[in-house]
Order: C-alpha cells, then sequence, then structure tokens
C-alpha cells in the first residue's frame, strides 16, 4: 500500500515558475481569499485562486464521502449503517425533512465550489501580469468552467432545477437572490461551460522534453483535461431528463479515442489497490495524500475497518451481493466488498448489525465497502475517481442500445466483461441490453457514487427500490427476531430529488420548494 498520493501540481511547462521544476498545485492552506476577493492582479493570484476552486474537493464531507451515501445508500446497493443514524436512515427510506443539516451542508458545499470558480472567471480578464500567458489564462478559464459545470451537476440530480449563480461577488441581494431555473436550463448552462472548457483545455499538460514535468499523471489525471470535458459532456448529455444520446454517443467516442491514451487497465484489481493512481484507466481523480490532514481522505474510515469499535456507514446490501453471486462476478464481488468476522485487533466485532448479524454471533462475517482499501486512521491516502473509463465505456453501450444497435451495444459491453472472466452477451434485444448495461454498471461501479443515477436514468428508481426484498433483525434475549422488511413505500417519483433546505427558503423568497415536500 502506498504512503501517500500526489497531489494537484503547477508545473513549470506553464512558465510561471521557470527555475522550478514542479510545485503543489494545492497548497496544504491555499489562499482562499483569493477565490472571493478583489486581489486579482497578477499571476501567481490566478493559480492560488484555481487551487481554491480544486480544494473543495479535499474540504467538505460531500465530496469526502457523502456524495457515495446519496447514491448508494439511497440506491439498492447499500444501507445507512452508522447505527441507523437518524439523517442517512432518512435518506435511505425517502423521508428527508428540508431541515435536514446534511442537505443543507451539501448546497452549500456545491454553492461554495461554484461561488470560487465564478470569481476566478469574472476575475481572469483583468490580470494583465505578462507571466500570465495567453495560453496559461485559456487553461484557467477552462479548468473553472469544468469545475462550475461539476458542481452544478450534482446540484441538479440532488435538487432538480436550482438557481443559477454565476456571479457570487456581490451582497447586492437582487443579484445574489435568484429564483429557481428549470432542470433544463441549468443543464444547458452545465453544457455551455463544458463546452467553454473543451475548447481551452488540454488532452494533456505536457512539459518541456526531459523536464520532471513532461507528461506527469498526476498532473493529466488531477486536473480538468479535455478527456474530463467530453466525458461530463457525455454524462449531462445522458442525465438530463431531455436526454439525447446521439450527443451522449458523440462524446463517449471523443474520451474513448483521445489522444490522452485511455485505456483499460488488464486487472480490476488494480484499479483500486492503491498502488495505480494516475493510471491509463483514470480521467479525473481526487489526488489524496496519506497522513496530510490537509490533504488526506477521512472518509475511507467512515466505510472500511471496524478498528474504533463502531458501526460503519454504506453497508453493501445482500441484494447487491447476491447480484454479484447470481452474475458469478466473484472478481468485482471480492474487490468491493469485504467480509469481516474481526476486527483489527482480532476481536469479534463489537457491534449487532440488525441486516447481517444481529446477535453478533462471531462467526457471521458483516460486509464493508472496500472501494477504498485503506482507511489510514481518518487520514487515507487512496484516491478517488470522479472520472474513469469504464463508466464512460459502459455509458456508450447505452447510447449505442438507445439508438437502436443493440448488437454494437453488446460488443462494447463485453468490454468490460471480460476483463473480469465473465462470458459475453451476445444476441439480446434492446430490452435485454438494457437490463443488461444497467446490472453491469452496478457491479463495475458499486459504491463510486453512479447507481442512484442510473436508476432515475432508466426511470426505475420508484419500481426497483419498491421491490426491494431487505430486511432487519433484533435479538431480544438473544435469539434473533422474525425478520421486519424495510419500508422503501416512499420512495415516489416526487422523492427522486431532495428538498430544498429550509434554511435556503427562508434566506431566499424567491425559492420554491420541490413537490411533495
Amino acid at each position: 500500500m502506498k504512503t501517500y498520493s500526489y497531489r494537484l501540481l503547477a508545473m513549470a511547462m506553464l512558465g510561471l515558475l521557470p527555475f522550478v521544476s514542479c510545485k503543489k498545485f494545492l497548497d496544504d492552506k491555499p489562499e482562499t481569499a483569493l477565490t472571493t476577493g478583489n486581489a486579482y492582479s497578477t499571476a501567481k493570484d490566478a493559480e492560488a485562486a484555481i487551487a481554491g476552486c480544486y480544494n473543495v474537493f479535499y474540504a467538505t464531507d460531500y465530496y469526502q464521502w457523502e456524495n457515495v451515501m446519496l447514491s448508494d445508500v439511497r440506491s439498492d446497493n447499500a444501507y445507512p449503517g452508522g447505527n441507523n443514524e437518524e439523517t442517512f436512515y432518512d435518506y435511505d427510506r425517502f423521508i428527508l425533512p428540508p431541515s435536514n443539516t446534511h442537505s443543507y451542508a451539501h448546497w452549500r458545499a456545491l454553492y461554495n465550489g461554484i461561488a470560487r470558480c465564478n470569481v476566478l472567471l469574472n476575475k481572469i480578464d483583468g490580470i494583465t501580469d505578462p507571466a500570465l500567458t495567453a495560453e496559461r489564462k485559456s487553461q484557467l478559464i477552462g479548468e473553472a468552467s469544468f469545475l462550475r459545470a461539476y458542481h452544478y451537476f450534482h446540484l441538479v440530480k440532488l435538487y432538480g432545477g436550482v438557481p443559477l449563480e454565476l456571479e457570487s461577488n456581490s451582497a447586492d441581494p437582487g443579484k445574489t437572490r435568484k429564483a429557481r431555473a428549470t432542470e433544463a436550463q441549468v443543464y444547458d448552462q452545465i453544457v455551455a461551460d463544458l463546452e467553454t472548457a473543451l475548447a481551452n483545455l488540454p488532452d494533456t499538460y505536457n512539459g518541456p522534453a526531459g523536464s520532471a514535468t513532461a507528461n506527469l499523471p498526476s498532473v493529466n489525471k488531477a486536473r480538468a483535461t479535455k478527456g474530463a470535458a467530453n466525458a461530463m459532456l457525455a454524462k449531462a448529455w445522458a442525465q438530463r431528463s431531455d436526454r439525447d444520446y446521439a450527443k451522449v454517443l458523440q462524446y463517449c467516442n471523443a474520451v474513448i479515442s483521445s489522444p490522452a491514451g485511455y485505456a483499460l487497465l488488464a486487472n480490476y484489481n488494480d484499479v483500486f489497490d492503491g498502488n495505480h493512481d494516475f493510471n491509463s484507466e483514470s480521467i479525473l481523480e481526487i489526488a489524496y495524500e496519506a497522513g496530510n490532514w490537509d490533504a488526506s481522505c477521512w472518509g475511507v474510515q467512515l466505510y472500511l475497518a471496524p478498528e474504533d469499535g463502531w458501526q460503519k456507514y454504506c453497508v453493501p446490501t445482500k441484494d447487491l451481493v447476491a447480484a454479484y453471486d447470481a452474475a458469478g462476478d466473484a472478481v468485482r464481488k471480492n474487490s468491493n466488498i469485504l467480509f469481516l468476522t474481526r476486527d483489527a485487533n482480532n476481536d469479534p466485532i463489537s457491534w449487532p448489525d440488525e441486516n447481517w448479524n444481529p446477535c453478533q454471533d462471531p462467526n457471521t462475517p458483516i460486509p464493508f465497502n472496500n472501494k477504498q482499501k485503506d482507511p489510514g486512521g481518518w487520514a487515507s491516502g487512496d484516491n478517488f475517481y470522479l472520472l474513469r473509463l469504464a463508466d464512460i465505456i459502459l455509458l456508450k453501450a447505452e447510447a449505442q442500445n438507445e439508438t437502436g444497435n443493440p448488437g454494437q451495444a453488446a460488443s462494447t459491453l463485453n468490454l468490460i466483461r471480460s476483463r473480469v472472466g465473465l462470458a459475453p452477451v451476445t444476441g439480446t434485444s434492446q430490452a435485454q441490453m438494457r437490463t443488461a448495461i444497467l446490472l453491469e454498471r452496478r457491479l463495475e461501479l458499486a459504491f463510486e457514487g453512479h447507481r442512484w443515477d442510473d436508476l432515475v436514468r432508466a426511470g426505475v428508481a420508484t419500481t426497483v427500490m419498491q421491490a426491494l426484498n431487505e430486511y432487519t433483525y433484533s435479538c431480544p434475549g438473544g435469539v434473533q427476531s422474525a425478520p421486519v422488511r424495510m419500508d422503501y413505500s416512499q420512495c415516489t417519483q416526487q422523492r427522486w430529488v431532495l428538498p430544498i433546505p429550509s434554511v435556503e427558503m427562508n434566506n431566499n423568497p424567491l425559492l420554491t420548494q420541490n413537490p411533495g415536500y
């Protein structure tokens, strides 16, 4: 297991630091004041500002772990765990109230990321420092535009139409208090930002030949590139209600044929073992650094390893385990789910798990989300993929199928299946392929924050969740109780989005609440 990972790097190739081979792109304590203030006059200011834009991936609960909870726990992939803490129980059962503080924290974190990008985009044309070359200025515009689109993509999936804030440097309520845009308007802004990113970003950040920065993988995987913009355009055109699968196919193909040379790793386990950061399959990842409290990921500790004596979150469901078993998919099951009967000190698991082991039988294993392998004592260095090629290949199969080519879709799907030793899918109808692709995405992408989006996009979230047979148990007098079926009857289509947080509703009289809340 590696002991550190590179962070985002600012390169000598940019011409900003000609006598330094490389430096940390994200300082441990970046000058985040420059992301919201007025001090924009030098190339160094611009670089500090973009560092602050990227720092949102490190500094918020949302990107540390809760984005996965919001997808996998709300779906058929995972239970809340954590002793069924009320917050995530409410997410899981689709009874989340507008007053929920976690939901407001998601909203605030994502708009904070957007605000940082807005200020940079609004200020950069006023920088006349010759050290900020035209090429680097274009790249900064591309990076900030990409990041703004990425945050809005998460907001619109969570809440539906949201206010479109594109200024963020004003105290004028007429500018800061906005009514909700429609979902289509938000997606149109996402697409516009991604098209700007596509026009301004490079395929790779190439340093001078022979330099320490030439094609440094940590740069090309940890900051926005043309490949990342194409990947997000594919995902945006697929996820919006007025989806366009011809465009999805176009942008997926652009990623797959990119000069950046994206390619699947031969071994699925290598993608997640912590020893293959910045690999060919990665399009964009958060580069965490083990043991560095400003740059590590504490979220992994909430999923994995019972070394601190309390129940973990995002516990794999019996339905997910059964799906792996029914598919004969031992490779991905064993990589993504870790079954344990004892903790790190070789003592029996110290809590009764109401789904798997309510009476704490020392011989009954409990599963853990094992996508990242090393919690690192609240300071993990395991990177998190924001975009990876397998997702885009499966999205291409979906687009091929939805545009009337199930045979081509099967061939594309089999690229993913063959890596884990599964037999090829052949001779299926469009409806059968639709089911096969949805399942393959579940098995491939579990605990990466995709499952809920997939169920919504397929239009089956309510059907799947209301038909889900998962049970809880208690242990009165040391005897396991009769099963109690988990209630997902509140998963109506209105609950596919979260309520607008009460704090925002109270602060902005122009906002309206989502129906059903």
